[in-house]
């Protein structure tokens, strides 16, 4: 009779003491995201859905920009103009050419010096037309790169690979504040927990936790101890526990309740480790 008595404790202990380190928990996207634009304006066009899964860098949203798209066309125009550079370059090839001449009939006693003189200021003026006709093209050219980041500022890409999970404006609605929708990033998933001052120091950063999820299918998962509170909330005598939950194939849901078990880290549990034997000249310590 004792023997299937201490059979009854023993379970009983093992139960208990696996209640003691299952804790009740709640599955969290790992970020939520509101995505906003970066100006004011009225909405063109919503090219996603609540629910629809999206890729980081994905466009989803984009606002009227008629006036920027015409922007950039008038930019790329000026940009794209070359008669100002080569009118300047040929008045400047022409006075060179003048100034060879101007030079050789100057020491044949052709030309005086003064005429001289005032080819070589044309040369001269001829070079600064240059330079600024080339200056001007390089800033036809910084306006274009502007007028194309203005438009780009009106398509709205995901900072994340997430679901949508609000959509905040639509089509023809003034965005201001310009926040467009709510993404969850769900891959992967943070499980938060609380568990009781009794067993600080037996989860830490790199502890593993069997997650289960509440609901008809109750499956389980694996999840790694990311986070620890460093401070004990008084009131309940408890302390915070974050775990990271691959969701790769988002067969888990946020928002589920769940509870999680640690492995025991009882020091009843941990082998003791055997010293290194002693040979013949290692010194030896006592202890």
């Amino acid at each position: 009779m004792l023997r299937p008595l201490a059979i009854v404790v023993l379970l009983v202990a093992c139960s208990a003491r696996a209640q003691a380190n299952e804790l009740k928990c709640l599955i969290e996207p790992r970020r939520s995201v509101l995505v906003s634009a970066s100006v004011i304006g009225v909405v063109d066009s919503v090219k996603v859905e609540r629910s629809d899964f999206v890729e980081k860098g994905q466009l989803v949203a984009t606002l009227e920009s008629s006036m920027q798209k015409a922007a950039v066309a008038l930019a790329e125009y000026r940009a794209m103009g070359v008669a100002e550079v080569q009118s300047a370059t040929a008045r400047l090839q022409l006075g060179q050419r003048r100034l060879e001449r101007g030079v050789m009939l100057r020491g044949e006693n052709v030309m005086s010096a003064e005429e001289l003189e005032e080819i070589e200021a044309e040369v001269q003026l001829a070079e600064a037309d240059l330079i600024q006709a080339q200056q001007n093209r390089r800033l036809f050219a910084l306006e274009l790169d502007q007028a194309k980041a203005a438009l780009g500022l009106r398509s709205i890409a995901s900072p994340v690979s997430g679901v949508v999970v609000k959509l905040l404006l639509h089509e023809g609605e003034y965005a201001d504040p310009p926040q467009l929708m709510e993404i969850a990033e769900i891959d992967p998933l943070r499980v938060e927990a609380y568990a009781p001052v009794a067993l600080l120091g037996q989860i830490g950063v790199g502890s593993v936790g069997y997650v289960t999820m509440e609901g008809p299918q109750q499956r389980s998962f694996t999840a790694a101890v990311t986070m620890v509170d460093g401070v004990v909330d008084a009131a309940s005598a408890t302390f915070g526990v974050r775990l990271e939950l691959p969701n790769p194939d988002h067969e888990v849901l946020a928002g589920l309740g769940c509870k999680v078990e640690f492995e025991s880290q009882d020091a009843a549990d941990i082998a003791p480790v055997p010293a290194p034997p002693v040979t013949a000249g290692d010194p030896v310590v006592a202890r």
